[in-house]
């Protein structure tokens, strides 16, 4: 017999060699017909693994993360199968599991898949997934495997398979299709009702672009019709909020090929939406202790090597700026740290002296490939609300839930109610990723779990998600169509201060290692505000849009008496504008209407005479007839509401 713990602690015995599926079963009958994946000792299995020792399980289904892992792994061995019975050249290379669906990297040769294909690769995934068949996973020796590629002429599977272990190679067979693969399969191929290819892209070979081009496949699918249906409706809707297309829309901001893929270009209104959102988070700052800094844009080398940065970033990033004197290199700032610690080290400090809170707005640069850009969400240079606080370790406590406080005031007044913190540890089977000794890793982390614990968050303890110098809380937000979203994080570090010799003079006379707190609500401007759009499809809080009232006089005669409103309105600083175009009123408002302006106000002959504005909302229509006055008070009011208290 062997003993099994669940996860709610208990301990269960069961006969050596039982499988997932059967703990399933002795469970309730309506679990084991949801079961799809099991984790066992830390590692992912299929429900008919046996298991011939004592440990833990957890069972999935397709609501948890890792069940969709498995499935959507799963349909990407269906899809290569499918597509292999069109394309029976093509070569494979991987297949995994995405955030939303899964995806397979092929090399087609002279072939090409097209949107005008889907359809018919769709109609043959379903057929192959009817036949039910199981997945198995059997070992094969690096020999064999070798052997077998190569007669395949695969150099893609033979380039993996040379950089793994005798011993650890397994095949997944289903049907009479097999590749290369770790494990963590469905049961069998019946589980998958519904696909949707949802695109083909061109992808290189292990993200080199060095390397052959491939065409990656991306697909999703489930285990119900409806809920397909439901994902192409939400698919639909994020289409009309893609932050690319609202920017562009609202003359936020704009790429341009001459100045650089990944440089966004911020456009007036664009600029003046980040001044808003800079200005917010510097008032607030400025009331919780902060003091602004500003640092270069560039560093010497030496800087990033000492802090650990060169050592992360500096092969796959913009590379060394050498200047007329020999030997002389800078680099572009990858991250605004290092400087911030040699501003602490300027001047001495006593313990009387901290908390010190450095703030910067900081641009920082870092080469991402081509393939990976997306919009503002993945861009080379990027604006961090950046700051450290160098304190003691009995102000960390303190210091660390102070600025949980200020991101939870930043999200609650931007709209962003629905969201989950994440302690972010290090990745205990790989320790030489991290920089520092045991001991301060070990306090710093649990310094985080205790403030998130007494700020009553809700959190989970991510293993291996760590940065490289320091354990983390990220909050993970849900925007309006559900999608989660990593935007603040706050970072307990013991060791830039220790590389950089940061001291302060103790009560003891002696002299002591601060610690430093990184932390960014917003994370990074251009990511922020592309969420930011998406979330509200452009509609932002009354307080920050760029424009809130648009005037529309319905002829020239009421020109003057718009513009005499634009001046009281701007008195009180709205912002307003006048439309005067020679246009009519209902073309005016639907032009209001799809650039979101919140607020118009349609002045005439009754409104000049009456000293009022007749005012429509965007979205609900007429809301009334208001005295200037009246209507300053209302916004003001509304404006208010939306912003929390800190």
């Amino acid at each position: 017999m062997i003993q099994i713990t669940l996860p709610d602690g208990s301990v269960k015995e069961y006969a050596k060699g039982s499988t997932p599926m059967d703990v399933a079963k002795s469970i309730s009958e309506g679990l084991a017909r949801n079961v799809i994946s099991a984790k066992y000792n830390d590692t992912t299995v299929e429900t008919t693994t046996p298991m011939t020792q004592n440990g833990s399980l957890t069972l999935y289904t397709f609501n948890d993360d890792e069940g969709k892992k498995a499935f959507w792994h799963s349909s990407a061995h269906v899809l290569a199968q499918a597509i292999t019975t069109f394309y029976p050249d093509v070569k494979l290379t991987i297949g995994p599991a995405i955030d939303n669906g899964f995806y397979y990297d092929l090399d087609l040769g002279d072939d090409v898949i097209s949107e005008k294909d889907f359809p018919a690769i769709e109609k043959k995934f379903l057929e192959l997934a009817r036949g039910k068949h199981e997945f198995k996973m059997r070992e094969v020796s690096k020999a064999d495997a070798l052997a077998k590629y190569k007669e395949e002429g695969n150099q893609y599977k033979v380039e993996l398979i040379e950089n793994l272990t005798d011993g650890d190679i397994t095949f997944c067979d289903h049907s009479d299709f097999t590749d290369l693969c770790r494990g963590g399969h469905i049961p069998n191929t019946g589980i998958i009702k519904a696909v949707k290819i949802t695109s083909a892209a061109g992808a290189y070979w292990r993200g080199d672009e060095k390397n052959n081009q491939l065409t990656r496949i991306y697909g999703v699918s489930f285990p119900k019709q409806k809920m397909l249906t439901e994902y192409l409706a939400l698919l639909e809707e994020a289409k009309k909020r893609d932050h690319r297309k609202l920017g562009k829309e609202l003359e936020l901001f704009a790429f341009s090929s001459k100045v650089g893929q990944g440089l966004p270009l911020w456009l007036p209104k664009g600029a003046a939406l980040r001044e808003r959102l800079e200005g917010f988070l510097k008032k607030a700052q400025k009331k919780a202790g902060y003091q602004t800094v500003m640092t270069p844009h560039i560093g010497q080398k030496e800087l990033y090597v000492t802090s650990g940065h060169y050592a992360k970033y500096g092969e796959d990033s913009f590379q060394p700026i050498s200047t007329p004197k020999e030997g002389e290199e800078f680099l572009l700032k990858p991250m605004n740290c290092p400087h911030h610690c040699e501003i602490f080290n300027n001047k001495p400090y006593s313990y009387k002296d901290l908390p010190v809170r450095f703030a910067e707005f900081g641009t920082v640069y870092r080469y991402e490939q081509s393939g990976e850009l997306h919009g503002l969400t993945r861009v080379r240079g990027f604006t961090q609300d950046d700051a450290h606080i160098f304190c003691t370790p009995d102000q960390l406590d303190e210091e660390f839930k102070n600025v949980i406080d200020l991101v939870l005031y930043v999200f609650g007044s931007l709209g962003f109610e629905d969201f989950t913190a994440q302690v972010s540890i290090r990745d205990m089977q790989n320790l030489d990723k991290y920089i520092g000794n045991v001991e301060n890793w070990e306090k710093a982390e649990q310094a985080i779990i205790n403030a998130a614990t007494d700020k009553g968050l809700d959190f989970v303890i991510e293993e291996g998600e760590a940065a490289f110098y320091g354990p983390k809380l990220d909050f993970m937000v849900k925007d309006a169509l559900g999608r989660s979203w990593q935007l603040g994080t706050i970072q307990v570090d013991y060791n830039l201060p220790e590389r950089f010799e940061l001291q302060y003079k103790g009560s003891d006379n002696q002299l002591h290692r601060p610690i430093m707190i990184h932390r960014a609500p917003f994370g990074s401007m251009e990511r922020f505000i592309a969420v930011l759009l998406e979330h509200t499809g452009g509609k932002f809080p009354l307080w920050l849009t760029p424009e809130q009232v648009i005037l529309l006089p319905i002829s020239e005669k009421y020109q003057k008496y718009a513009e005499k409103v634009l001046h009281l309105l701007e008195n009180d600083e709205i912002r307003a504008l006048v439309d005067d175009r020679n246009e009519k009123t209902g073309r005016k408002i639907r032009d209001a209407e799809v650039n979101k302006i919140p607020f118009m106000l349609i002045v005439g002959e009754q409104e000049e005479k009456d000293g009022t504005v007749s005012v429509r909302k965007q979205g609900e229509g007429d809301i009334g007839t208001f005295k200037i006055d009246e209507f300053v008070s209302f916004i003001q009011k509304e404006i208010n509401s939306t912003i929390k208290q800190f």
